[in-house]
This record gives structure tokens, C-alpha cells and sequence, in this order.
């Protein structure tokens, strides 16, 4: 029974993909790649993050971490690209977990990507509702908790229902937003490098030194909290495998559009980092990267200065509250995507309750599952809007612990997936099993390392008798997930009992983890 061709391994799959009754053969590689660029954020995540890595030590050595933080990213690319390509399932680390670990492990994982999911959803409201009104020169309301709730709630609604309608529609909307945001970052990158090089940046500008791309001199109380932050600003990037199933070339062109992301984010993220660093310098007072009022929205006060108050200027400063805004906008649909194929995946394969795996007939996306993550997206933002501003920041901290965990489950799953078959070519033995293996034990390090920070009275805004709230609302959202679990065991029996997407390796003449579901049922 091992012994099944690849023509009949190809042939379950494709029966398997359209029984979830999503629309095959809707995105092309490009399209995956703008989802997967879109979920990061990048506007945003630059504007949140450079100031705070400065505030960490890392002073003019910031873009080391940017790229440091690389690294084990691309690693963890290569797992996600090699387990598509054997099973391209929208579940992805939920499906891919299962086969390796069992299916608690894999509902646990599944569990843990949609409450990442969950957490980033409250920021990236607030961050549409509060851009919202800046942009429209309400200042004065984009401080009011209420209303820059009520706007994020609205875009909120907006989003799932552009979800719902279709997978070509939102594709089309993440390109326009993806575009306008890229291209006015590229536009305030070359100005204010511009005005570094022709001597009209100020005093506090330097010129970029290669020297800054090296993390030499930083001591390890800087090096970690530096580290954890770089890491999760690239976080994201797997959406476009979530969309798998949608895509013209399943098996290949999601996975090549998951690392490319990864590698087009990191000159990115280079490019805005060094002309930001270069044009305002690391102080702590005035425009510096290193003063504490900027450090949540660095690019709002550098506008002004890199492009000016007047005219042209003042255009151009708009334009950058937009890029703000549509990466907000952006990331928050390339995530509601995600996040109810997860959901879909786990019904279909009978570890949620049937309903979540309801396809539109129509419009042939997710209706349950996109509807649902929805509303307990909208309930949460609430929840935590009207609790305080403080908790807020502080579950979005806390997702850097969820992430972790999926990364590094991805990752080893890989390695335990394929090990059958790592010695088989050299290929093998590095993009499935040496750089995974790397990537899974990084991240394994980073989450102890994470709580243990975490865990500390000062870490965040938050204490939870004399624990830091960014550890206690990570743990809290991941533990909940036990009980959870049990409670649907009843109803999903099949999957817990191992007789639905059963544990499974590749075996060793063929490239696909199927076979074993195959062998399985028959």
C-alpha cells in the first residue's frame, strides 16, 4: 500500500481539496505573494517596532536585528514550502502538526495560530480606526477611545465581508493596498536618504556604515528583548500558504511565494530601517528613534521632517498616514483569510464541530469560520478597547508567544515528517532537515527565553499579581485551549481517536504524506 504512484497520490489530494468546496485555481503565485507581504504589515509593523528596538540598546545597530531576525524566519520558510509541497491543506500548521505529533498536538497548534490571530486583530482595529480619522485631519477624535473604537469595528465588519465575498475580490484589494503602501514607503526611504547624502537632513543624521549591520557591542540585556521584537515583525508571511488551496499551482506556488516573501520583507525592512536610523539618528530627544514619546509610531513624527510641512511635503505626509493606514487594513484582511481556513481545515478533517466547514456556494469561501472569527474578533477589540489602552499593548506583546509556538511546531514537523527520507539527497537532508531542525530549536529557545522576560513585574504595561500581563495573557489564551479541547471531544471523536488525519511520515519511495491517509482508509 506504500507503494502508490505519485498519479494516485495527486489523484486523493485533488479530490480531498475540492471537497472542502473553496474555488481551485484563483490566485497565481504573484497574488499568494502579496497576501503573504500584506499580512505583515509593514508600514506598521516599522512604525511600532524601530522605535522600541532602539529603546532596547541596540542604538545605531537596529538593522542587525531586522536581519538577524531573518534567519530563522527563512528557516522556518523552507519547512512550510517542503510540508506544502507534500500536502498543500489550508489547515496548514494544524494539518502538518497532526501528521507528525498526533492529533492533540495538531489541535493545540491550530489552536494557538487562530488565538495569534485573535490578539493581532484588536491592534490592527485600533490602528485603522486611529489613521482613519488622522487621515481625515480629526486629531482630536483619533484620541478618543470610543470613536477610534467604533471605526475599527466598522473597517472590522468591512474586512470580513470582502473575505466572505470571494477570494479573488480580496486578492484584488490586498494588491491596491499592498502597492500603495510599498510604494510610499520606497518614496520616504529615498527622500530622507536623499537628504542624508546632500547634507540637508539636520545634525542628528549620520550616514549609513556597513558596521550597522553587525550586532557587535550589544550586551545581552539588550540582545534578547531586540531579538524577540525583530523576530515578530516578520510575522504573517504564511498566509499565503494558507491560501493553498485557492492557488493555481498548489504544491509549489504558495511555498515559493511563502520564502520569497520572507526574502523581498527583509530588504524592506532593511531599506526603511537604515534611512530612518541615517535621517533621525538614535537620540532620545526630538525626532531620534530613541525618544520614548515616538517610540509606538516613529514614521508619524519623521513625516513631517523628512518631507516637510508645505506643499509637496505636506502631500507626501498624508501619503504616509495612508501607507499606516491601508497596512492596517491590509494585514487585518490577509488575516481574517487565514484564520477561518484554519477553522475550515479542522472541521473538514472532524476536529470542529461541522458547521465551521460551511462553504458559500456562490462565492466558494468559508462562510461559518469567516463570520465567526469575525465576531470574536469584534467582541475582543471591544473587550479590550473599553478595559484599557494598557492590556491592549500588552496582548499584542503577548503574541509573540503564540508565534513562537507555531513556528517551531511547523518547523520540527517538518524534520519529523520527512526524516524517512532526509538522507536520501543532500536537498533533503538541508531544506527539510538541517535548516527546519534550526529554525524549530530557535524558536523552542525563544519562547522559554520569552516568558521568562515576559514574566517579569516591568516587561509590560500590565501586572498580574507580580506577573508581567504579557506572560499571563499569552499563557492564559494558550492553556484556555485545553479545556476547550476537551469539551469538543465528544463531538469530534474520529479525529481525537486517530481514525481521521491520522499521525503519518513520508514513506520511503514517494514524496507525499498522503499515502498514509490513503493507506488508512483502505
Amino acid at each position: 500500500m506504500l507503494e502508490r504512484t505519485h498519479a494516485e497520490v495527486g489523484t486523493i489530494e485533488t479530490a480531498g481539496v475540492s471537497d472542502k468546496g473553496l474555488r481551485t485555481g484563483a490566485l497565481g503565485m504573484v497574488s499568494s505573494l502579496v497576501i503573504g507581504m500584506s499580512s505583515t504589515a509593514p508600514a506598521y509593523s516599522m512604525a511600532a517596532t524601530l522605535g522600541l528596538l532602539v529603546l532596547a540598546g541596540t542604538g545605531f545597530k537596529v538593522a542587525a536585528f531586522v536581519l538577524l531576525a531573518f534567519i530563522p524566519v527563512v528557516f522556518v520558510a523552507f519547512a512550510f514550502r517542503e510540508l506544502n509541497s507534500a500536502e498543500p491543506d489550508c489547515g496548514t500548521n494544524f494539518t502538518w502538526a497532526t501528521r507528525a505529533f498526533g492529533s492533540r498536538a495538531g489541535w493545540m497548534t491550530g489552536w494557538v495560530v487562530t488565538v495569534a490571530q485573535l490578539l493581532v486583530m484588536s491592534s490592527q482595529s485600533a490602528i485603522t480606526g486611529r489613521y482613519t480619522l488622522l487621515l481625515f485631519g480629526l486629531d482630536s477624535w483619533a484620541g478618543n477611545r470610543a470613536v477610534t473604537t467604533l471605526v475599527g469595528a466598522v473597517w472590522l465588519i468591512l474586512l470580513c465581508y470582502l473575505c466572505y465575498r470571494g477570494i479573488e475580490i480580496s486578492a484584488k484589494v490586498q494588491w491596491v493596498l499592498l502597492g500603495i503602501e510599498l510604494s510610499i514607503l520606497a518614496i520616504f526611504s529615498i527622500t530622507a536618504l536623499v537628504k542624508v547624502y546632500g547634507g540637508t537632513a539636520g545634525p542628528q543624521a549620520s550616514h549609513p556604515q556597513w558596521s550597522w549591520l553587525w550586532p557587535s557591542g550589544i550586551g545581552l540585556g539588550a540582545f534578547v528583548p531586540a531579538v524577540l521584537l525583530a523576530v515578530f515583525i516578520y510575522w504573517g508571511w504564511e498566509s499565503s500558504v494558507s491560501v493553498n488551496e485557492e492557488s493555481a499551482d498548489p504544491r509549489r506556488g504558495p511555498g515559493r511565494a511563502a520564502v520569497l516573501s520572507t526574502v523581498l520583507l527583509v530588504v524592506n525592512y532593511l531599506l526603511i530601517t537604515v534611512a530612518a536610523v541615517a535621517f533621525a539618528g538614535v537620540g532620545s530627544s526630538g525626532i531620534g528613534l530613541g525618544n520614548p514619546d515616538n517610540s509606538n509610531d516613529v514614521l508619524a513624527g519623521l513625516g513631517t521632517a523628512v518631507f516637510g510641512s508645505a506643499g509637496v511635503g505636506k502631500f507626501f505626509g498624508v501619503l504616509l498616514v495612508i501607507s499606516v493606514l491601508t497596512s492596517g487594513a491590509a494585514t487585518s484582511q490577509a488575516t481574517i483569510m487565514p484564520a477561518a481556513r484554519t477553522t475550515l481545515s479542522m472541521a473538514s478533517h472532524g476536529a470542529l464541530p461541522k458547521a465551521f466547514a460551511r462553504v458559500h456556494p456562490k462565492y466558494q469561501t468559508p462562510v461559518v469560520s469567516t463570520w465567526a472569527f469575525g465576531l470574536v474578533s469584534l467582541v475582543l477589540y471591544v473587550i479590550l478597547a473599553v478595559w484599557s489602552d494598557n492590556v491592549m499593548s500588552d496582548s499584542v506583546n503577548a503574541t509573540g508567544l503564540t508565534i513562537a509556538i507555531e513556528y517551531m511546531m511547523t518547523a520540527l514537523a517538518c524534520v519529523w515528517v520527512f526524516r524517512k527520507t532526509l538522507l536520501a539527497s543532500p536537498r533533503n537532508f538541508i531544506l527539510r532537515g538541517l535548516l527546519p531542525g534550526l529554525g524549530g530549536v530557535f524558536f523552542a529557545v525563544i519562547l522559554v527565553v520569552a516568558l521568562v522576560q515576559y514574566a517579569k513585574p516591568d516587561a509590560g504595561s500590565t501586572t498580574v499579581f507580580g506577573i508581567g500581563g504579557v506572560a499571563v495573557i499569552g499563557i492564559i489564551a494558550i492553556v484556555l485551549g485545553v479545556p476547550l479541547m476537551f469539551l469538543i471531544r465528544k463531538s469530534c471523536r474520529d479525529f481525537f481517536a486517530g481514525r481521521r488525519l491520522p499521525r503519518g511520515s513520508v514513506p520511503p519511495g514517494g514524496d507525499s504524506i498522503v499515502t498514509r491517509r490513503s493507506q488508512s482508509q483502505s
